[in-house]
């Protein structure tokens, strides 16, 4: 498959602004505000069948209709590229070789939605991706595809850049509009939802880097073509998978959406490093039920992958080899969770630290078989959270206690870690 998102990279450096207008871009951003109506991009966006790549897989068009037209005063778009789920990268690799997709995304997506300022909303450290967008930003200005009266139009947008304070609650969508404002990066309750009143009280939509950048090639070859880009029937377009572990190649690759678990390992991973043997991986970051080798048949689409008892998430796929705990991996990604909690409601302030304290008597040989129920009623407990970061963090959880619970029973009985001898 000839690469969507990808197809202007450049080999160890960022495209230049020259070079993406020669293959194509803000073509898409020309036609829209030549030949299509605000509703007319938001059509094409629900009929692609787009579906957010920030990890809820929403789709797209759906949330953009939320947006009531008829509210007085501004309405915001926002970027988020806040990507601090430990294993996910995509949205990095995206914008150091190639900012511009996003701009123009932006810009389409602001037009549909009658929006005159975005925000994109970017991690603390990624440094790089910043002044790529930054320059992109500028370039895109001085050229007269943002500012006022974009391309001679009546539509006028800008894009402000803003840098987070560093914390994974950012990435929770009202967590970031309170950040943004400059609040406590708590998370907001809904409803009402950011659609109706976000951002300084207005009208918002916040979508992922690689959901926006997809946009301008939905609105220039239309949503047939999109859909057809899938592997699988009742998906579209590409998927950017970014997988790290003991595999040949890891590295961030951009594949049809639907692609198997086993074809992505076996195929463009180039399988497993020498001497290690697949044992376990979470498909779609560190907040997602484990995947084992029974797995590798999935299509990793979010509906097989939800049926299947995980999720999509991210794409960001860890691949653990066949002498590595799983209580140990599991008690390394609570622990982040539980350090990342913002602390505004009891099940995740209070709850995972339990569970960190049960893993961690797990792992020094003092657990109990009353452990493993505690564990599962705490995987259900947690659902009841103020959002979604305690249940994400219950993923692994949840995971281990379906697919290596004879792990937790070997601790339990042999009062040991298993694995503590091995490499």
């Amino acid at each position: 498959m000839a690469p969507l998102l990808f197809r202007h990279n450049r080999p160890g450096r960022c495209v230049t602004f020259d070079e993406y207008r020669s293959g194509g871009g803000f073509t898409a951003l020309t036609r829209a505000l030549q030949e299509l109506s605000p509703l007319d991009v938001q059509q094409l966006v629900m009929d692609s069948k787009l579906r957010g790549r920030g990890g809820a897989g929403f789709p797209t068009g759906l949330k953009w209709s939320f947006v009531p037209r008829n509210l007085p005063g501004p309405r915001w778009l926002i970027c988020n590229c806040d990507e601090m789920e430990p294993g996910t990268y995509k949205d990095r690799v995206l914008l150091e070789a190639n900012p511009y997709s996003l701009v123009e995304g932006i810009t389409l997506a602001s037009y549909a939605l009658g929006v005159r300022h975005a925000f994109i909303f970017i991690r603390r450290g990624y440094e790089s991706a910043a002044e790529n967008l930054r320059r992109a930003v500028a370039e895109a200005r001085g050229a007269a595809l943002l500012g006022e009266n974009i391309l001679g139009s009546s539509f006028s947008c800008d894009i402000d850049i803003h840098v987070s304070a560093g914390r994974y609650i950012c990435g929770e969508e009202t967590a970031l509009i309170n950040a943004l404002e400059g609040k406590r990066a708590n998370p907001r309750a809904k409803p009402p939802f950011p659609a109706v009143k976000g951002l300084w009280g207005g009208p918002t939509v916040v979508n992922n880097v690689e959901t926006l950048a997809n946009i301008p090639d939905i609105v220039a070859n239309g949503p047939d073509w999109f859909r057809s880009l899938a592997a699988t029937p009742d998906s579209s377009g590409t998927k950017l998978f970014c997988v790290s572990g003991p595999v040949r190649n890891s590295s961030c690759f951009e594949l049809p959406l639907g692609t198997t678990l086993g074809e992505i390992i076996d195929g463009p991973c180039g399988g497993m490093l020498a001497g290690r043997e697949f044992k376990a991986c979470l498909p779609g970051g560190a907040s997602t039920p484990y995947f084992t080798k029974e797995h590798f048949s999935v299509p990793m689409d979010f509906d097989s992958v939800a049926k299947a008892g995980s999720r999509l998430g991210t794409g960001g796929i860890v691949v653990f080899h066949r002498d590595i705990c799983m209580v140990r991996a599991t008690l390394n990604l609570i622990r982040f969770y539980a350090r990342e909690s913002c602390g505004w409601c009891t099940p995740c302030r209070e709850g995972l630290p339990f569970v960190r304290e049960i893993l961690e008597r797990l792992e020094a040989g003092k657990g109990e078989t009353g452990d493993i129920e505690l564990l599962r009623e705490h995987v259900k407990y947690l659902n009841y959270a103020f959002c979604a970061l305690a249940p994400g963090a219950m993923g692994p959880v949840d995971g281990l206690l379906r697919h290596f619970e004879d792990e937790i029973l070997e601790h339990i009985t042999g009062r040991r870690c298993p694995f503590e001898r091995r490499g």
